[in-house]
């Protein structure tokens, strides 16, 4: 399997690991047991990290999709490389590190990490349009 795909793969890892962490924080919440396994139809007041990590999610959601299409089109076409490697490496580090500082509330050094983890489709792009 190819570094790519290992990339990938812990992408997949890490979106479940940001679902425990605001589930976690749901379940200590006051009521939050309860919420979680009823209907939800009211809310659910949290603490503002909670909140933030369940923004991180969506965030990853949004991202992950387009990730994991250019990570299967360069191995279907045969051309990864180090500098798909190297994209892909660089996608998954900085989506832990724009999530981390999605939940300790860090401004502007969470959008560095979300335009590194962007750069690093853009090195697979670039690879696939050689």
């Amino acid at each position: 399997m190819t570094t790519d795909l290992w990339m990938l793969a812990g992408t997949a890892i890490f979106y479940f690991v940001v679902m425990f962490l605001y589930s976690f924080g749901r379940f200590a919440t006051p009521g939050g047991f309860g919420w979680a396994f009823g209907n939800r139809d009211t809310s659910l007041e949290v603490a503002p990290w909670v909140a933030r990590a369940v923004r991180a999610q969506q965030n990853l959601t949004e991202n992950i999709g387009p990730f994991a299409a250019l990570v299967l089109v360069t191995e279907a076409a045969g051309k990864a490389n180090g500098l798909t490697a190297l994209g892909a490496t660089l996608f998954l580090c900085a989506r832990v590190v724009h999530a981390g500082l999605y939940v300790a509330g860090i401004t502007y050094l969470r959008s560095f990490a979300w335009a590194a983890a962007l750069g690093g489709e853009g090195l697979i792009l670039y690879r696939i349009c050689q």
